[in-house]
């Protein structure tokens, strides 16, 4: 089963990069170079993968009823963490710039994240019970007041204190994502300076802009859109 789904994944991922290299080409013979990256961008952080395998690795771990990760992915969509970009040129192919995660944005896809791996559990049991000849109701309401009664809380907050964590811990991703600093633009490479008091890590990635499309690239693809111009 194990086996079963890492092949899965790995031929997920395949798919994903097959495609973001497929955008990267396009973009990279018909987008605009634009030093100028001025504005406030936002990219969205796709965490429904990540939640969906790690929901599935849990519930094979307790020997739940058996479900795929297709199955999984039913439930876990579009759950996704704002991240914001501004960039502001203060010089040729210069400029400052700040980045952050958004915390409400994290807070309601972990949420979302919990809801929608309730429905999934509920689901579960209800064919569990039923498989082990369970005659009462197993619609959700009836479910959900037997796994209250069972866990002494709701399903959702059950597996947000006995279940695994869906998503990374939002320390993690604010060391990945969060700083100010400079940065410099020049044909197609975008290097950012943190700084971090005493020390300044250095990030490159390659970057494409077509209008309103900002793409960055370091080990994947983000993009982002511009939502507001920065001021000349």
């Amino acid at each position: 089963m194990r086996k079963t789904m890492k092949n899965t994944i790995f031929i997920l991922l395949l798919l994903i990069l097959s495609v973001s290299t497929a955008f990267l080409i396009y973009l990279h013979f018909f987008a605009s170079n634009d030093n100028d990256l001025s504005g406030e961008w936002t990219a969205e952080l796709d965490m429904t993968e990540q939640a969906a395998v790690t929901a599935l690795s849990w519930l094979q771990d307790i020997e739940a009823v058996s479900i795929s990760l297709e199955d999984m992915e039913v439930y876990m969509q579009d759950l996704t963490i704002q991240v914001n970009l501004t960039l502001e040129q203060t010089a040729r192919s210069e400029g400052n710039f700040h980045c952050n995660i958004l915390p409400e944005s994290y807070d309601a896809c972990n949420q979302a994240a919990y809801e929608a791996f309730a429905v999934a559990f509920r689901e579960l049991v209800a064919e569990r019970l039923r498989m082990a000849g369970y005659t009462e109701e197993t619609d959700e309401e009836s479910v959900e007041a037997l796994v209250t009664e069972t866990f002494g809380m709701p399903t959702v907050a059950y597996l947000m204190s006995c279940g695994p964590a869906l998503l990374p811990p939002m320390e993690e991703l604010q060391a990945q994502y969060d700083g100010s600093g400079t940065y410099e633009a020049e044909e197609g490479i975008l290097t950012r300076q943190f700084d971090a008091g005493a020390s300044v890590t250095t990030k490159t990635e390659g970057y494409i802009r077509k209008d309103s499309i900002l793409i960055l690239s370091d080990h994947y693809p983000m993009i982002y859109t511009l939502e507001q111009p920065q001021d000349q």
